[in-house]
């Protein structure tokens, strides 16, 4: 499966949606908490981990020729 910004966007949209969902769900945490806190630093995480995965993509497809 080749990823492009739609595909990528919608995994990680749906990841954090599934997150959230979770821990709404849940109830370990008030609704609050978990929209001011916890989803900003998933977000936050998120691209940055997005980020070293696609440089360490554009090193490894860079180092196979």
């Amino acid at each position: 499966m080749e990823f492009d910004l739609t595909k990528t966007a919608v995994a990680f949209v749906a990841l954090i949606a599934v997150g959230v969902g979770g821990l709404i769900a849940s109830g370990v945490m008030p609704t609050r908490v978990v929209v001011m806190m916890v989803a900003p630093s998933m977000v936050a995480f998120g691209l940055i981990c997005l980020g070293l995965g696609v440089k360490y993509g554009e090193h490894r497809a860079s180092a196979l020729r």
